[in-house]
C-alpha cells in the first residue's frame, strides 16, 4: 500500500540533503558519480502530459521515452521505443512496432511483471483523449500540449495491433504528426503501474512518483532543494555514466553562477547575457551557446476592450522603443523579434517590416479609437528567468514608461510562476509577457499551438484569446499538405496577418546559453529539453 504524501516528502528530503551534500565533496570521498544541474524553479509535475512548462518537462525528461525521438541536438526523427514505423501513401495511417524486452523502473509502490508493450501506448495517448478514461480526471490535468495541438479532433483510432504493434489512424493528413509524436507530452508511460495505483485507491501518485522507461529513475523531491535521479541499471540502451543526477532547484541567477564556480553545480541553465564575458574567460568553465528557436511576446488579450480594437494594438505596439528594451534586458544575448515564429525557422517572412517606435502615431491611433484622455491596463510579468526572458520585471517597467508617455496608464502584476501561468492561460490580464520555445522545429508548435481558435478556450495557450478566421484558414492548410513549399506559403501569409492584426507585441528572439565545468563531457545544449543520456564527468 503506497505510503501518505507526507511521510514520503519527509522521508525522502532527509535523503536528499545527504546525497547534494556529497554531491560536492571531492572525488577521493564520493563514492558514486554524481551530476549536479543548477535549474531554475521548481516544477508543477513529473508528467509532461499535465503541463507545458519547460522546468516541469526538462524534470520529466530523464524519466522517459517516446515511439520516436529527435536525433540528439537536431530535428531529424529517429525509432525509440518504437523499433520501426510504417506511415501509409495517403498519410492516414501510422504503424509502430515496439522494441521488446524495454523494462519499467520500479520504486517502494510497485514492481513491474512485465515489460514495455501496447496498452502502455494506448494507455499514454487515451488518457489525454478521452474523457471516460480512468486517468483523465486524475489530477489536475488540463492536457493543454494535447489539446493545444489539436489531437483531439485528429486522431481516428489507436488500436493494439498485437503486444509490440500498435496502429494510429488519423481523420486527416497531418504533416507535422511523427515531430508531434517526439514531444514530451507524448512520452510512453506504464498502464500497469497505473492500473495498480487504481486499485490501490491512490491514482494521484502515478504523476507525482512517476516511473517510465528512461535513463534515470526517481528518488526523490523536495520543494526548493532538489530533485534526485539515479541510473536506471535495466535501461534498454544500457546504463549511464552518471550514478546519480540531482537538480538543485535555485531561482537566483546569481546564485547559479556562484554555485556553478564554487563547484557545487556542474551544470547550469540560463546564465545572465551581461555575464558571459567573464564566464568564457574562466577556464574551468564552458559555454554552450545556440539560437534559441524562440520568442518572447507581449500577449494583449484581444477578447477585452479596449485591445478588442486592432488601433489600439496597434498603438500599443508603436509606442513601445523595442531596440532600446531588447539592448537593456537581453544586452548581447537577443535579437528584436518582428514575427510570431523565430528567424531561421522554415517559412520565416523575413520581407515582413517591423512596426517602428512611433509614439506620435501610436497617440494619434488612440485619439481615432475614441480614447483622447488614455486609459488604464494592467501588465503582467514573469517572476522568473526564462529561457526568452531573462528580466522579466525590468521588461514590464519599460513597456510601461513607454506607453503611459501615450496616455495609457499600467498596473504591473505578477504571481509565483505556478499562479501566473494558471491565471494568464484563464484570461484574467489585459496585457501578459510570455514566450514560447520550439518543441519540435515546426512552425505549427507556434503558429497553431498558440494563435489558433483552438487555444482560446480557458486554460488555453492562446493567451491573447484571438481567433482570426483567415489566419486560421492558412494554419489549418498548412498542417494537411505535406508539401514544404505549400506549407511555407501558408504560414508566411499567416505571418502577414499576425502582422496586420497584432495580437502580440512580439518582442525578441533569443541565443539559449548553459554553462557547464570543463570536467563534464559529452554534454548537449538541447533545445527541446535537457538531455543527460550519456554525460560524464571526468575525475578532477
Amino acid at each position: 500500500m503506497p505510503l501518505p504524501p507526507k511521510t514520503f516528502t519527509k522521508r525522502l528530503a532527509k535523503g536528499l540533503c545527504v546525497l547534494v551534500v556529497l554531491a560536492g565533496t571531492s572525488g577521493a570521498a564520493q563514492a558514486d558519480k554524481s551530476l549536479v544541474y543548477c535549474t531554475e524553479g521548481n516544477p508543477q509535475s513529473f508528467n509532461a502530459q499535465v503541463s507545458t512548462s519547460g522546468t516541469s518537462v526538462n524534470a520529466a525528461s530523464p524519466l522517459f521515452n517516446n515511439l520516436v525521438e529527435f536525433g540528439r541536438g537536431t530535428q531529424i526523427i529517429t525509432p525509440a521505443l518504437a523499433e520501426s514505423y510504417t506511415v501509409s501513401d495517403d498519410g492516414l495511417v501510422y504503424d509502430f512496432r515496439l522494441r521488446r524486452n524495454v523494462r519499467f523502473h520500479s520504486n517502494e509502490h510497485f514492481t513491474p511483471s512485465r515489460t514495455l508493450n501496447a496498452d502502455d501506448v494506448l494507455f499514454s495517448i487515451e488518457r489525454q483523449w478521452k474523457s471516460d478514461h480512468p486517468y483523465h480526471n486524475v489530477g489536475p490535468a488540463t492536457y493543454d500540449y494535447f489539446r493545444g495541438m489539436g489531437l483531439p479532433t485528429l486522431l481516428k483510432s489507436v488500436e493494439k495491433l498485437d503486444d509490440h504493434g500498435v496502429r494510429i489512424t488519423l481523420n486527416r493528413p497531418e504533416a507535422p504528426f511523427l515531430a508531434d509524436l517526439a514531444m514530451p507530452f507524448l512520452s510512453i508511460q506504464s498502464a500497469e503501474y497505473a492500473d495498480s495505483l487504481m486499485k490501490a485507491k491512490r491514482p494521484e501518485l502515478f504523476d507525482e512518483e512517476p516511473i517510465g522507461t528512461g535513463p534515470f529513475r526517481l528518488v526523490s523531491y523536495q520543494r526548493d532543494l532538489a530533485i534526485r535521479y539515479k541510473a536506471f541499471d535495466g535501461y534498454w540502451q544500457g546504463r549511464q555514466p552518471l550514478d546519480n543526477l540531482i537538480y538543485s532547484i535555485t531561482p537566483n541567477i546569481a546564485v547559479r553562477l556562484n554555485k556553478l564556480r564554487s563547484g557545487e553545480c556542474h551544470v547550469m541553465i540560463f546564465p545572465n547575457p551581461a555575464e558571459l564575458g567573464k564566464i568564457e574567460k574562466d577556464p574551468n568553465l564552458v559555454i554552450e551557446q545556440q539560437d534559441g528557436k524562440n520568442v518572447a511576446y507581449m500577449a494583449l488579450n484581444t477578447r477585452k476592450p479596449p485591445l478588442d480594437d486592432v488601433r489600439v494594438r496597434r498603438a500599443v505596439t508603436l509606442a513601445i522603443d523595442k531596440r532600446t528594451l531588447v539592448d537593456a534586458v537581453y544586452q548581447n544575448g537577443g535579437r528584436p523579434a518582428k514575427n510570431p515564429i523565430p528567424p531561421g525557422m522554415w517559412s520565416y517572412d523575413d520581407s515582413i517590416e517591423d512596426h517602428p517606435f512611433d509614439p506620435v502615431a501610436a497617440r494619434r491611433l488612440l485619439i481615432e479609437a475614441g480614447y483622447p484622455e488614455g486609459f488604464t491596463l494592467d501588465l503582467w510579468y514573469p517572476p522568473v528567468t526564462r529561457p526568452y526572458m531573462p528580466n522579466g520585471k525590468r521588461a514590464a517597467e519599460m513597456i510601461r514608461e513607454n506607453l503611459e508617455r501615450i496616455g495609457i496608464k499600467v498596473s504591473l502584476k505578477t504571481e509565483n510562476w505556478g499562479n501566473y501561468r494558471s491565471r494568464v492561460t484563464q484570461g484574467e490580464q489585459d496585457m501578459v509577457i510570455y514566450g514560447w520555445t520550439g518543441d519540435n522545429g515546426d512552425p505549427d508548435n507556434f503558429l497553431y499551438f498558440l494563435l489558433s481558435c483552438t487555444g482560446v478556450q480557458p486554460g488555453g495557450t492562446n493567451v491573447a484569446r484571438w481567433c482570426n478566421p483567415d489566419f486560421e484558414e492558412q494554419i489549418t492548410k498548412a498542417k494537411s499538405d505535406n508539401d514544404i513549399e505549400k506549407r511555407a506559403a501558408y504560414y508566411r501569409k499567416a505571418q502577414q496577418i499576425f502582422n496586420r492584426e497584432m495580437p502580440w507585441f512580439p518582442i525578441a528572439n533569443t541565443f539559449i546559453a548553459v554553462v557547464h565545468r570543463k570536467e563534464v563531457k559529452n554534454y548537449t545544449n538541447n533545445l527541446f529539453k535537457q538531455d543527460f543520456s550519456g554525460v560524464d564527468i571526468e575525475a578532477q
